[in-house]
């Protein structure tokens, strides 16, 4: 007992206020891989979203090394079109971010997206923890049965491999190319569709 004593009036006289609670542990970034076809459109919302830290468009889902826009572009590979995102767990969940993955993709589509055909814009959503696994099967489950959609849901789950970030002029493509990147989204068919099944215009 003299001893809490002596230290409390330790404590008062350096002025320091003795902790009650246990500190909590900083969490760690953790990363979400996601294949939404046209990478240049999958960067902006997710760019906008609170608690995302960065954003890389890049190359997932293939196994050759190195690969180039040129290459996947031209289906040589069996990688596809991709985003990586970094974020903060405490400040966005997983489910938020597969809610946006969603409502920025046609799910139903099952050659592409949009007016891109080829296995290479294919959606996907690349899980990285078996926690990340569970959410993306329930989100799809839920998804399908939702009455939203008359046909399955077709976008694949699938392990996370390498991801291959892009050339970097694809980085960030709608800021550096605003007018190019508009008549894009626009002319793909994107932007009507979000707008007309989502009601959203990212």
């Amino acid at each position: 007992m003299k001893r809490i004593l002596l230290l409390l009036a330790c404590f008062t006289l350096l002025g320091i206020a003795p902790s009650t609670q246990a500190q909590t542990p900083p969490t760690s970034p953790q990363r979400a891989i996601f294949a939404g076809g046209c990478f240049w459109c999958m960067q902006p919302p997710f760019d906008h979203a609170a608690g995302v830290i960065s954003t890389l468009v890049g190359y997932a889902g293939g196994t050759q090394e190195n690969p180039t826009y040129k290459q996947v572009s031209a289906g040589e590979t069996s990688h596809r079109e991709s985003i990586e995102v970094t974020y903060d767990p405490p400040k966005i969940s997983y489910e938020k971010l597969l809610e946006i993955f969603w409502h920025n993709i046609n799910p139903i589509q099952t050659d592409g997206q949009f007016h891109d055909i080829g296995d290479q814009y294919t959606t996907a959503i690349f899980y990285t923890t078996d926690e990340q696994k569970t959410a993306a099967e329930l989100s799809k489950q839920q998804l399908g049965s939702s009455g939203k959609f008359k046909k399955p849901i077709a976008t694949a789950i699938l392990p996370a491999g390498k991801f291959w970030p892009a050339e970097e002029y694809h980085q960030k493509y709608y800021i550096k190319n605003p007018q190019a990147y508009g008549m894009y989204r626009f002319g793909s068919g994107r932007g009507s569709y979000l707008k007309g099944t989502w009601g959203e215009t990212h």
